[in-house]
């Protein structure tokens, strides 16, 4: 009778458990400054997790934060997604990051910061930045020092040299400060981490990605609106603009391009300041606003020397 040999079944792979997670950049603006809310004492975001009931992540993320802080969001987009491994192998936790909108003014009790806290050198409207972008000029020197392509990167992020400063690359600066062991999230610090508020994980590389998204965003479409209230001057929609984009904008030019356009309509009313003349009331006008470009609204920054 011949015996069979037996055989070792196949380890059965492990299941890998992945719990997906909504997390909510909600901005406004607030004293002139583009604001966001933070949880943890302004070191993450109000952040829950995808559940069945939800037909789409944005459907999910937009349920999710209404129903949890009672705000109305406008503008919403997908911004970034990145995975965590947790507790060893087999478990994993995937993030999904959403940028929304909130109206100026509106009424609620969230935890507030600006992401000027969070990224100093952003906002050039600020006579405090040009000695710190000074500093990081000399300490990206000291960095890129023999490496002419390196210091190329980063002349071209910071406006050097005879390079334009760029707002919307607020996401490259970033990544390239953190390459340099500029900031406390990076791998490896190089020096004293240079001025501005850290996050959890990879939250601030979330923000900074919001950032140079909505700086675009603010130029070729109507989305600046969503942060402002239903009725409005023309100077607030501009300190709104400069808000966002961290930079000082021609007045006249600036109004000429929002009427051009045909992006605002007059109203009957009259706000009532406290000091000077009151000035004219406008409201968005959707049904002529298809086509938004006020990119040619801001002036050009000097190279930083």
């Amino acid at each position: 009778m011949t015996r069979h040999s037996e055989t070792t079944p196949p380890a059965t792979a492990q299941p890998v458990l992945c719990e997906t997670e909504l997390v909510a950049v909600l901005v406004s603006i607030n004293h002139n400054a583009p604001h966001i809310l933070t949880l943890d004492h302004g070191q993450s975001f109000p952040a829950g997790p995808l559940t069945v009931e939800h037909r789409s992540l944005q459907k999910g993320m937009r349920n999710w934060v209404e129903r949890q802080t009672g705000l109305k969001l406008g503008h919403t987009e997908q911004l970034y997604s990145f995975a965590e491994s947790l507790h060893g192998q087999g478990h994993q936790k995937v993030r999904i990051s959403y940028m929304a909108f909130i109206r100026q003014n509106c009424d609620h009790n969230l935890a507030e910061r600006s992401i000027y806290d969070y990224f100093p050198w952003e906002d050039r409207r600020n006579p405090a930045s040009t000695p710190l972008l000074h500093t990081i000029a000399d300490r990206l020197r000291l960095w890129a020092q023999g490496d002419a392509q390196r210091w190329q990167r980063c002349a071209t992020m910071f406006g050097l040299e005879d390079h334009h400063w760029n707002d919307e690359l607020s996401l490259p600066r970033y990544e390239l400060l953190w390459e340099a062991g500029l900031v406390p999230e990076a791998t490896w610090e190089n020096g004293t981490p240079l001025p501005g508020l850290s996050m959890y994980r990879d939250f601030r590389r979330i923000l900074a990605t919001a950032l140079s998204r909505m700086r675009a965003k603010i130029r070729y479409t109507p989305a600046v609106f969503d942060l402002l209230p239903p009725q409005f001057t023309l100077l607030q929609l501009q300190q709104a603009m400069e808000a966002l984009a961290g930079c000082p904008m021609h007045k006249q030019n600036f109004r000429r391009l929002v009427q051009q356009q045909k992006l605002v309509s007059r109203t009957a009313e009259y706000d009532s300041p406290t000091q000077g003349r009151p000035a004219q009331l406008y409201r968005f006008a959707p049904t002529t606003a298809e086509n938004c470009y006020l990119a040619g609204a801001k002036l050009p920054l000097p190279a930083i020397s």
